[in-house]
């Protein structure tokens, strides 16, 4: 990683680039020496990404405008609350006349009933012949029928208008929202993407020659501190193109509201002591000055003013961080960037 000169440096943290960079450094502005470590196990460092085992892309099933909306992207819903409304009227109509069909088939089939029950009773009597009955037990069962299948119109109807109502088919947090207020849905148009925040995890792509290794694995998100996560899941397949397998990891409860899919993390997969293997660079956590993604260290100098450097960091120790460029053995770093921020203004 090539670095960037001193004075754009100097503009990215908001410095005067007409002043000097470095100043006399002050009795109290304190330092320490950077922290060289051999015959560490030299793990596996790989990007990662968040994402939701839980994740739900609603589109709609009629076509309609969009009448109401209630939420926006972001927002944190219950199972089974309404999420939009489209526009139902003729949808409604259509329940309507289901339902008027309904209740004259229904009456039509009380008349048939009674019809064959007289029958019955003037055949016991011998008024009326053994055909007459049967056209009138006929006619009763056809309007029975008739009956069932305008009941089944109905509730199809019924079901066809409940399409008009969007609900949440669990409790989640809505990631995307790519409709407005009177937009038209269409069969099969996304009107919204719904995860749980509960079932975030990792995912990486692990090389195939690594994905043996056993212990645990440690988690960096930017922002948050590091940690081991606490299961993992080896899929079984192997992608025939970059030879990788994917594993899943789980995340802490409090880490995981504080995430969202598709953010990125750094894992470390474990590694062995490995003889040969380069020094490694640590500094405290406290001497790194980070502004956006721009990381960087005040390194003391020869005649002890305080010289900033821009650094690219590695993995997190407990309060140590490996520096992976920046930075040279035998160095030291001021322990308070900020009071050496002041200085150099």
């Amino acid at each position: 990683m090539k670095l960037q000169p001193l004075a754009t440096l100097a503009l990215s943290l908001g410095m005067v680039a007409s002043l000097p960079l470095w100043a006399a450094a002050p009795a109290n502005l304190r330092s320490a020496p950077v922290t060289v470590v051999t015959g560490a196990a030299q793990g596996l460092a790989l990007d990662a990404v968040v994402e939701a085992g839980r994740q739900t892309v609603i589109a709609a099933q009629v076509q309609g405008a969009i009448v109401a909306l209630p939420v926006k992207a972001g927002d944190t819903v219950k199972a089974g609350q309404l999420l939009m409304r489209l526009d139902a009227r003729a949808a409604q109509s259509g329940v309507d006349v289901s339902q008027a069909q309904l209740e004259a088939a229904r009456a039509l089939a009380a008349q048939a009933q009674r019809e064959h029950q007289r029958q019955q009773a003037l055949f016991e009597q011998q008024y009326v012949s053994q055909a007459a009955l049967e056209r009138s037990l006929a006619a009763l069962q056809t309007a029975q029928a008739q009956v069932r299948a305008t009941a089944a119109q109905t509730t199809a109807a019924h079901t066809q208008s409940g399409y008009y109502s969007v609900s949440a088919p669990y409790a989640g947090v809505i990631s995307e929202l790519p409709v407005s207020l009177g937009d038209l849905a269409s069969p099969g148009r996304p009107l919204l993407t719904l995860f749980d925040p509960a079932s975030l995890r990792l995912s990486v792509q692990v090389p195939e020659s690594q994905a043996s290794q056993q212990g645990q694995v440690r988690v960096q998100v930017d922002g948050l501190p590091a940690f081991v996560a606490p299961q993992g899941q080896w899929l079984p397949a192997v992608d025939p193109v970059s030879h990788t397998r994917t594993l899943r990891l789980t995340l802490p409860a409090d880490v995981s509201a504080a995430l969202a899919p598709g953010r990125f993390a750094r894992v470390w997969l474990p590694g062995r002591v490995l003889s040969g293997a380069p020094a490694r660079l640590l500094v405290p956590q406290a001497a790194v000055l980070r502004r956006a993604e721009l990381q960087a260290v005040y390194v003391m100098a020869a005649e002890g003013r305080p010289v900033l450097r821009q650094v690219r960091l590695g993995e997190t120790r407990g309060d140590q961080v490996e520096v992976l460029t920046g930075l040279r053995e035998g160095e030291s770093v001021v322990l308070d960037p900020q009071a050496a921020a002041a200085q150099v203004r």
